[in-house]
């Protein structure tokens, strides 16, 4: 049922485009879009058989959605140390 809709959506969009098409005043100024750059990176396939005993036990259907997440908790602890290094610096600094 759920893609009955969309199609009906995606079928009235359609439409509209295409009674529109020739009328420039309901078009606006075209939008200009750059894809993001993705990165990829291997992993030593021990490193990877490690990652993905751990996903599973974690209860993660997807390595990759388990391991973004552990990097992004990394990262949230790394940039609260820095922040922490960077304001003692301050504080020292300013005696």
């Amino acid at each position: 049922m759920k893609t009955r809709r969309k199609v009906m959506i995606e079928e009235e969009i359609d439409c509209k485009v295409i009674a529109q098409a020739e009328d420039k005043t309901a078009w606006e100024r075209p939008v200009k879009v750059s894809q993001s750059k993705l990165t990829s990176i291997s992993l030593p396939a021990t490193l990877a058989a490690r990652a993905a005993f751990f996903a599973r036990l974690h209860r993660e259907s997807k390595l990759e959605n388990w391991l973004k997440r552990i990097i992004q908790e990394r990262l949230d602890i790394e940039e609260a140390a820095f922040a922490g290094y960077k304001k003692d610096i301050l504080t020292k600094s300013s005696r």
